[in-house]
This record gives C-alpha cells, sequence and structure tokens, in this order.
C-alpha cells in the first residue's frame, strides 16, 4: 500500500463514489453532489493545514486518507493540542467483494504512514461516538479513548495513539512493513 495526495479535479469522481456509498454514513456526505466533493477537496488543498491522499493497494486506488493538524482545525478548543499531534480521518473504498482483514490493513498502514513523518508523535481522531467498528480498529493499533466531546455536527470520541502504543499494538515490523 502507498499513498499519493488526493488531486482534487482528477480524483473528484471516485472519491464522490466512496464518500457517498450508503456504507461512508459517518463521512456525512451521502447527499453531496459531485461539485460538492471537488469544492471540499479543492478547500482542503489550499488549505496548509489539510491534507488528502489516495491510498493504492497493488496500484489501484482503494483508500481515502486525510491528515490535518488538530490544533488548527477539527478539535480547536475542544482538547489540549500538543507538539507532533496529527488528526486522521479515513475511508475503505466499498466494495462487492470484501477482503477479511483488509480494513486492518489499512488502519495500519495509515499509520505507519502518518508515523513515518518524525514529527509526528501522536494521532489524534475524533470518530462518531455510535461508530463502533472503528473504535475497534482505532483499538486494535493502539488508540486509547479519553472522553466523548461534542463537535457541531456530531458526538464524538476523542481518542489518541503514540507512536509506541502503536508499535507494541501492531509490532514494529508489521508498522514499517504496512506502507509496502
Amino acid at each position: 500500500m502507498r499513498f499519493r495526495p488526493l488531486d482534487p479535479l482528477a480524483d473528484a469522481e471516485l472519491v464522490h463514489a466512496w464518500v457517498t456509498h450508503p456504507k461512508a454514513a459517518f463521512w456525512m456526505m451521502q447527499d453531496a453532489a459531485l461539485q460538492d466533493v471537488e469544492r471540499e477537496y479543492m478547500a482542503f488543498a489550499a488549505n496548509p493545514y489539510h491534507q488528502a491522499f489516495i491510498g493504492l493497494v497493488d496500484g489501484e486506488p482503494a483508500v481515502l486518507m486525510e491528515r490535518y493538524d488538530p490544533s488548527q482545525l477539527e478539535l480547536v478548543g475542544l482538547y489540549e493540542p500538543r507538539p507532533g499531534d496529527v488528526g486522521m480521518h479515513f475511508l475503505v473504498a466499498p466494495t462487492d467483494t470484501p477482503v477479511h482483514g483488509f480494513t486492518r490493513r489499512v488502519i495500519t498502514a495509515v499509520m505507519a504512514e502518518l508515523f513515518a513523518d518524525p514529527a509526528t508523535e501522536r494521532v489524534v481522531v475524533e470518530p462518531d461516538v455510535s461508530n463502533k467498528a472503528v473504535h475497534a480498529l482505532n483499538e486494535v493499533v493502539g488508540f486509547v479513548a479519553e472522553r466523548e466531546i461534542q463537535k457541531p455536527e456530531k458526538k464524538a470520541l476523542l481518542s489518541f495513539c503514540t507512536r509506541s502504543q502503536f508499535e507494541a499494538a501492531v509490532g514494529a515490523t508489521e508498522a514499517m512493513g504496512a506502507t509496502v
């Protein structure tokens, strides 16, 4: 698995199909038009605190990953940021032929990609409190839930994962091999 920057115009149709799919309900873009997705990701591309990436598996797009600075976006005023904090969202492309363990492989690769930056000390996430599947995945890669927070669009479970928690949870070898 490798990641490349999302191209807001070239990737809009692909991402639109992903974020409007019924399985992407927690992405909160179910009713988005193609132009809405283009605008959203063009705004990300123009924002120095937010980046979006497409994850490629065997060369094929399969994952949407967003990295953001939680001291500037999403969590401003909702927690005490630390130097080296990185916020993250990820979405696995919908498929008619699910592969057992694939989503775990994805989140492991996403985390390895984030921690490949030596400046990243801790990954911060804020999934919807009712998204039990992602809470379980987060726990598998080392996240520890801290508390529920109220964001404008949802009640979220604020969770953190340090580099050492990630490596302990998945094993240093698996963590470093996740991006290949």
